[in-house]
């Protein structure tokens, strides 16, 4: 199973789609979001179109929107931290990365995501990856997500401008 982690979209919603539609070219149909999509509109019009799965941990730019995450019902939104488990992996995902850290630090999980600091970034934590897809917005780096294959454990940064 192929799943797509994306952080810091910070309603920028022309990003989104983008995302979304490749995406959907690509047959992936699960997302974990770890914080800050920062807007109704970006819920609504755009998370709100996919047609998949959707885990969401809250960060700090979330917080004034939390009755629109509620209303998305393929929406699972987690305050701070989320896990779930995929083909047997067990996967943990929190906004910021002192949390990561000590979710990887737990030696529970195979992988831990996070966001915030809007730069990709991977590490080894024990037998734990820890990491961070980079910032979908665009904002102060390029536009980046990552995509994780649950069965072969291949994980591949995308760069939203090299993207078909």
């Amino acid at each position: 199973m192929k799943i797509a982690i994306i952080s810091d979209t910070h309603g920028n919603l022309a990003n989104i789609k983008r995302i979304l539609d490749w995406l959907a070219r690509e047959k992936i149909s699960f997302i974990i979001h770890c914080g800050d999509v920062a807007g109704s509109a970006a819920l609504r019009d755009g998370f709100g179109k996919f047609d998949g799965k959707i885990l969401l941990v809250m960060g700090n730019a979330d917080f004034g929107f939390k009755e629109d995450y509620e209303i998305l019902p393929d929406i699972k939104v987690f305050e701070k931290q989320g896990e779930v488990v995929l083909d047997k992996k067990q996967i943990a995902f929190a906004h910021y990365l002192e949390p990561a850290r000590d979710l990887a630090n737990s030696g529970k999980y195979n992988l831990v995501f996070y966001g915030h600091t809007h730069r990709p970034w991977e590490e080894k934590i024990g037998d734990c990856r820890i990491v961070n897809p980079g910032e979908a917005a665009g904002q102060y780096q390029k536009s980046t997500f990552a995509v994780y294959n649950t069965q072969t454990e291949k994980l591949e940064l995308k760069i939203l401008e090299l993207l078909a």
